[in-house]
């Protein structure tokens, strides 16, 4: 059985119906409450547990393991991980041992990298203050990735945005502003300078600074993951973690059609992107956030002040062969604005951006790849 249609799950928790079903090739992709920048709040883990089974029972055949070649029906598996819903779908293999050796190491780097697990390598960094920490090879490559992408983009994304995004609750059913005093100190040791990375090893120099790595190490597991089918001999395939696409390869020999979630309309889509081998990102004020005031405050935060981003935007999405570069790339051009991020991106070789305003008006990168 093949699916031509994903169901997706806004903010406010209401399952919808799946879009109509699509052409040969053409998945809809319409981004739910990802979980980037600090993580998904665990209480909200449980009610993806009871997505993920809707998305098992309505839309997913697991077929026995019999090696992978051309033509042959789609393999599919559903799971809670990372604070999200992950579906992996290998669309010319049959080896259902591939989808345990995926999500086994999405188990496996969740626990180097989550900000909140005590013992993981990054809780070991936040809670040594300012000494060396040992780090697994995996977190130094991360660490390394994700304060270059810093540099890159001039603390635009910040893996240090810990201080801030620890102030922040924007699931609470109560919601409030942090106290602004507390906000201005904890920004003052947001920087990612304070990170030091060495050869199996890592600090941060202010003390009370601390790493999130949440706005990247999606996108970078999802690199790993395409990285171990394609060793395995996979070379078609979806991935989605929580909204992070990564489409490998083609599909039947034609590009993915991808479409981006109109940011008005749940279940609407604002474009259509053809892609193969990129991954494609979006952040935007839908994904995690509360009204107040009249004001939208949403996760995406600017490291300068921990304060949400307040400017034309309504979202970024990121198309490139890094998906951890896409996944850092899309809070970068929302924190920057329009303007500078059109500049980012133009700059970059293979990577495109789509920007949607708050009024509904989108621009994009001179090769954003149009379906």
């Amino acid at each position: 059985m093949f699916v031509t249609n994903l169901l997706f799950f806004p903010t406010g928790g209401r399952q919808h119906k799946p879009l109509h079903p699509a052409p040969d090739g053409f998945i809809i992709m319409v981004l739910f409450c990802a979980a980037k920048g600090n993580g998904m709040a665990r209480k909200k883990v449980k009610k993806y547990r009871q997505y993920a089974g809707i998305l098992a029972a309505a839309c997913l055949a697991v077929l026995p393991a019999s090696g992978c070649r051309a033509g042959v029906q789609p393999l599919s598996r559903t799971g809670v991980a990372l604070d999200t819903v992950v579906t992996i779908t290998l669309y010319d293999c049959r080896d259902a041992s591939l989808l345990d050796s995926c999500f086994a190491q999405i188990a496996h780097d969740e626990a180097l990298f989550s900000r909140t697990r005590e013992g993981s390598d990054v809780w070991n960094l936040n809670h040594a203050a300012g000494a060396w920490t040992p780090v697994a090879p995996e977190t130094e490559t991360l660490l390394r990735t994700a304060k270059a992408l810093a540099a890159q983009t001039q603390g635009a994304f910040d893996p240090t945005i810990a201080p801030v995004s620890a102030l922040w609750d924007f699931t609470a059913e109560d919601p409030a502003l942090p106290d602004p005093d507390r906000l201005a100190g904890a920004a003052s040791h947001v920087g990612y300078a304070h990170l030091e990375v060495e050869d199996g090893r890592a600090r941060l120099t202010d003390p009370l600074a601390a790493v999130d790595l949440g706005g990247i190490a999606k996108g970078f597991i999802a690199d790993r993951l395409a990285a171990f089918l394609q060793e395995s001999g996979v070379d078609s395939a979806l991935l989605d973690l929580g909204g992070n696409i990564l489409a490998l390869g083609q599909k039947n020999g034609k590009d993915w059609h991808i479409g981006i979630r109109d940011p008005a309309d749940s279940g609407g889509t604002a474009a259509v992107a053809a892609v193969a081998g990129r991954a494609v990102v979006t952040s935007g004020i839908y994904e995690r956030g509360f009204d107040l005031g009249g004001v939208r405050y949403h996760h995406l935060l600017n490291p300068a002040d921990g304060m949400p981003v307040q400017n034309e935007l309504a979202s970024v999405t990121i198309i490139s062969p890094d998906a951890a570069q896409a996944d850092a790339l899309s809070t970068a051009c929302f924190v920057l604005g329009m303007q500078e991020g059109m500049v980012l991106i133009e700059a970059m070789d293979g990577t495109e951006a789509l920007f949607i305003r708050r009024d509904g008006t989108t621009a994009a990168t001179s090769g954003w790849p149009a379906a």
